[in-house]
């Protein structure tokens, strides 16, 4: 296991390795989402229950942890376990504690730390009589054990000096905007235009910049530039992220209730998944497994939720791409979408507030498009053009998946801020 060669290196006591301690690992999610249930108040325990099967059995986490290989499960068991601490004042600060040594695993939930620092300081920290009024005891609990925390985790690395090289690879913008494969947010919609407008480019009388025309198909790192569209920068993606994030934390600090942190939470994954640096397709789980907890609140936000979890899932497809991996992503991740959608549809109450008939038919008629489209990438595609135009079935995925994300994130900031 241990003798690892550059090239060709094949060992199946790794492949063990690695799936034993995977679904080992994520019997942490497993409690989490029973300590989610369990604390749960108990009119709403048959929802709860039936929102935490789905987000257990999710095929985003067979496809990236039990196939792709990764420890997400462990990881989103800490974030739900987090989560669910915060539902009580007598746990938040654990909740919130905990949260941060989830930071030290995986900087990836830096982009959800806004809402738990707002959540914290507006229900934590601060009095609820007035916000003028400062809870010091709490502050003084709260800032020192997150400082031993960080303390542990990120000391040896600043004694050493290697502060640079640690803040050179947590946020790595030497790298390009995209991926080879778009993850499906703003930016893939972005690169999608932009090929559309160098076909139409003559017509129109656009300038096309001739070393940036292979850039978005190149997937090289450092290596991506708009052939007709203005290029985009870290800083610009920076102030996006930002801002949209910073559009939900003001409701939550006026209102610092479980549900509209949850909601900010889930806003916040948005944010920086569809306007982020350099994302990576997983992350929509960042989305998905907050999202997942409060998805039965009403028929309005499962109605958020249904383009979400068909784009989420399809947009993981070309992450196993062998013939033999095929038919287990596809028929598990339809099985799942069927399953738990028709079910969440029976469960779901009713919203107070009357709902938009005529999204509801898009949202259906979105869901049914993603059946010919895994047809046509899966199979057809090779069967016409055989190797030729290989990115063309991920360009299609990956527009398809970004504009479902875009509509679930512009449908849920309406139900976040009217509900």
């Amino acid at each position: 296991m241990v003798e690892v060669k550059n090239l060709g290196y094949d060992s199946w006591q790794t492949v063990y390795f690695q799936r034993a301690s995977v679904i080992l690992t994520e019997l942490v999610l497993v409690f989490a989402l029973r300590y989610f249930v369990q604390t749960t108040p108990l009119a709403e325990q048959k929802l709860s229950h039936a929102a935490a099967l789905s987000i257990l059995l999710s095929p985003g986490l067979l496809i990236i942890d039990h196939i792709h290989f990764q420890y997400n499960g462990m990881m989103y068991g800490l974030l739900v376990l987090s989560l669910a601490l915060a539902r009580k004042q007598s746990t938040m600060l654990h909740g919130g504690l905990l949260f941060g040594t989830l930071l030290c695993f995986k900087h990836i939930y830096l982009y959800l730390a806004p809402a738990y620092f707002v959540f914290l300081l507006s229900g934590y920290c601060l009095s609820q009589k007035s916000i003028f009024r400062i809870r010091f005891i709490n502050c003084l609990q709260l800032g020192a054990g997150l400082l031993a925390i960080f303390g542990i985790a990120f000391g040896p690395y600043i004694y050493l000096g290697q502060t640079q090289q640690l803040l050179s690879r947590l946020f790595p913008f030497s790298r390009g905007l995209c991926h080879a494969y778009w993850a499906p947010n703003v930016w893939a919609l972005y690169s999608f235009i932009d090929r559309i407008l160098i076909t139409v480019a003559p017509r129109l009388g656009l300038q096309v910049k001739s070393e940036a025309l292979q850039s978005v198909t190149r997937g090289l790192v450092g290596d991506t530039a708009f052939a007709v569209l203005p290029d985009i920068t870290p800083r610009m993606t920076f102030v996006l992220t930002l801002l949209f994030q910073s559009l939900a934390l003001v409701k939550l600090f006026l209102k610092p209730t479980w549900e509209v942190f949850i909601g900010a939470i889930t806003l916040c994954g948005y944010a920086s998944f569809l306007f982020g640096w350099h994302v990576h397709e997983k992350a929509i789980l960042l989305v998905v497994i907050p999202f997942g907890l409060i998805v039965l609140k009403d028929r309005r936000y499962l109605g958020a939720f249904r383009p979400l979890a068909v784009a989420g899932h399809v947009s993981l497809f070309p992450l196993l791409f062998t013939e033999a991996e095929y038919p287990i992503k596809t028929t598990y991740t339809v099985f799942w979408l069927v399953l738990f959608l028709l079910a969440f549809d029976k469960l779901a109450p009713a919203a107070s507030k009357a709902r938009v008939f005529f999204l509801d038919r898009v949202s259906l008629l979105y869901i049914a498009i993603s059946i010919p489209l895994i047809l046509y990438c899966s199979l057809v595609h090779n069967l016409i053009f055989g190797a030729r135009y290989e990115f063309l079935p991920l360009m299609f995925i990956s527009t398809y998946s970004a504009a479902g994300v875009v509509g679930s994130w512009i449908g849920f900031l309406v139900v976040y801020f009217t509900s």
